[in-house]
Formats: structure tokens, sequence, C-alpha cells
């Protein structure tokens, strides 16, 4: 039986607006060669119509030749939540392992190829490892920044991610009747977009309330510190005096 090789890669580490995707593509070895066919590669070197099309043809082959594909979406809710606690490099080890556990069986074996969110790669990998366990122990993980363009599974997996996370802004820019920009803080049209969505009684769900530029502008038009968010989207509102 021919090795396994599992990509994985996120989309939306960085953006103020909507979630964070991590997929995890999983695929024999044997299948490389139907992938560079595919054209899978780092996503940002591809424009959005042909991160879908490509997006498609993995689905058609995965279907049709039993790959596996893992997708953990972490709304901005989690985001938050998480950051009362812990930073986001841990939080991405636990997403990166979910999409890696949806994409295959721990009783296989093969090379787990991670495109790594942190500075220290090997840290990166044995957190990674630590968090699968010993059921994971015959898999070899390989964490390198840049694996998307790297390696061809890293590669889909990027593709599957940043077209899931695209379809999520879409939706959200249909819900708001705006356009929100590329998510990232320092794009103008996101910072509008943002200044608009802290309007309300809280901030819309679809922001990263941790996020200092939602910080900012909450307090900018509430003069008060922005609400504290939980996984659960129960908030607890603050007050200057609590500051103290």
């Amino acid at each position: 039986m021919t090795r396994l090789v599992i990509g994985v890669d996120e989309a939306g580490r960085g953006p103020v607006i909507g979630p964070l995707v991590v997929c995890a593509l999983c695929i024999p070895q044997s299948d490389y060669e139907t992938l560079r066919q595919i054209g899978a590669r780092d996503s940002k070197q591809l424009s959005p119509k042909r991160r879908e099309d490509i997006a498609s043809r993995i689905r058609e082959e995965a279907e049709s030749r039993d790959w596996g594909i893992g997708i953990a979406i972490c709304e901005p809710s989690r985001i938050d939540s998480n950051s009362l606690h812990s930073d986001l490099n841990r939080l991405e080890v636990e997403l990166f392992a979910e999409a890696i556990e949806s994409a295959s069986e721990s009783t296989q074996e093969g090379i787990i190829m991670v495109d790594s969110c942190d500075t220290d790669e090997s840290r990166f990998s044995r957190r990674i490892a630590a968090r699968l366990g010993q059921d994971w122990s015959n898999w070899e993980i390989d964490s390198r920044h840049s694996m998307d363009s790297i390696d061809p599974v890293a590669g889909g997996a990027s593709i599957l991610a940043k077209v899931s996370r695209d379809d999520s802004i879409s939706r959200i820019e249909q819900e708001v009747g705006f356009t929100i920009g590329s998510g990232y803080p320092s794009d103008g049209v996101t910072r509008e977009a943002v200044r608009k969505l802290v309007l309300g009684d809280f901030p819309h769900t679809d922001l990263r309330w941790s996020w200092s530029t939602v910080s900012d502008l909450w307090k900018e038009e509430h003069s008060t510190p922005v609400p504290t968010r939980f996984e659960d989207e129960s908030v607890v509102r603050q007050t200057m005096l609590d500051e103290w």
C-alpha cells in the first residue's frame, strides 16, 4: 500500500473579519502527479476564479479516489474566547489537529506536511504531535514556512481553505449589504466596514472583538471598552471602571 501524505494549511489568520479556516488534504503518495496536473499550489499565486476551479477539481478527485478532506472552521467567537486564556499559535495547533483528524484515520501511516504558523517550525511540529497523541505516532510531521509553495498537497489544502474562507466573506457581505474588503486591518475598505459594524449595541458577530482594530474603533464610537465575548456567544459588557 502506498504511503499517505496529509497537507495542512490555513486561511484567515490575520484578518479582523470572518473565520479562520484550516484544511487538511490526505492523498496517497502515488496520486501526487494527479494533484500537480490539477494545478494545486500556493493559493496566493492564483486568482479567485482559478482557486475555485481547482478546489472543485480537488473535491471531484477526492470523491472518486477516496482522498480525505478535513476542514476546521474557527468562528470569531472562538478566537475571542481563546484570547482570554491562550494565544493564536496554540489555537492553531488545535485547529490543525482537528483538520488532520477529520482527513484521515490515525491507524494509517505517512507524513503530514504542515505550513507552519509558528516562527519556530520544530516547535509547531512538536505541539501538533503532542496534541494528536500516541495514536498518531506512525505519522511523521514536517512543518515548514511556505509549505504550500513547496508541496502540492499542502498547496491543495491552502486552496480549499482559502475558497472556504472566501465563501464566508461573500456570505458576510451579502448579509451586511456592503463590501468589507480583504478583511485585513491595513485595508482602508476593511477599516470603514469595521467602523460600520461596531455601531450597534454590540460589535457584529463576524468581527473578531479581541482584535485591536475592533476594540479601538468600538471605544471611539461608544467611549467604553469593547465587550468580552465567549465561544458560546455569551457577552460581558465592560465600563471604564472595570479597567481600574
